[in-house]
């Protein structure tokens, strides 16, 4: 069987689940990614690990998303400014959410949204051009909306 191609994006597992980070070239998605990896770390998230930086080969499988790298970029992510590093990585990771960075049609307050990825629904956080998605993500990562925690504490 042929391998499925690959999509321009970086993937990292933060926690059970991996998220999906797509953008144009120079948005900003192989530094979130490595923010990420950093800020868990650091303690501010339990676990972050790299799966894929640049090309990640996407497969729905049982209803769910599978992400993991080429063989050729396994481990590697590029750093601007110091070029390509290795990283410990996951060979696989189930994609529980996606992240479009310079999004056009991004939202101050945006609505909950979706994106269907291989025919797969995910979670979906746009971030505007011009705007550092880290704070954005860390809080979509470790906070609830808040009609969600009104009902939680019911």
């Amino acid at each position: 069987m042929a391998e499925r191609p690959t999509v321009h994006a970086c993937a990292v597992l933060v926690g059970a689940r991996a998220l999906l980070i797509r953008g144009p070239a120079g948005s900003g998605k192989s530094l979130l990614t490595f923010k990420l990896i950093a800020a868990a770390q650091s303690g501010l998230l339990p676990f972050a690990r790299l799966v894929g930086d640049d090309r990640i080969r996407l497969e729905p499988c049982h209803g769910r998303l599978l992400a993991r790298a080429p063989e050729t970029l396994t481990g590697l992510i590029e750093v601007r400014g110091l070029g390509i590093r290795q990283l410990p990585h996951e060979c696989v990771a189930v994609v529980g959410g996606v992240i479009d960075l310079a999004a056009p049609d991004a939202n101050r307050l945006p609505l909950r949204t979706e994106a269907e990825v291989e025919g797969i629904k995910l979670p979906q956080l746009k971030i505007a051009e011009g705007h550092d998605p880290y704070p954005s993500v860390l809080a979509w990562l470790t906070t609830k909306f808040a009609d969600e925690a009104l009902v939680a504490e019911k």
